[in-house]
C-alpha cells in the first residue's frame, strides 16, 4: 500500500512540475535559480562547517 502511495505521489509531482514549465517557463527557470542558490549556500555552510572543525573549531 505504501508504495502505491508512493508512485502517486511522484507522479502528482510530476505532472504539477511539468505544468508549471508548461505555464510559466519564467517562473519556472526563476524556481531552478533560487534551489540551486539554496543548494549552493547550503554547501558552502558545510564547507565553512568542516573547515572551523579541521582549525580546531577556533
Amino acid at each position: 500500500m505504501a508504495v502505491n502511495a508512493k508512485k502517486i505521489a511522484v507522479y502528482v509531482l510530476v505532472v504539477f512540475v511539468l505544468y508549471v514549465i508548461i505555464t510559466d517557463p519564467a517562473g519556472a527557470a526563476d524556481y531552478v535559480q533560487i534551489g540551486f542558490e539554496g543548494i549552493s549556500d547550503a554547501a558552502k555552510a558545510v564547507g565553512d562547517f568542516m573547515t572551523w572543525l579541521a582549525d580546531g573549531g577556533k
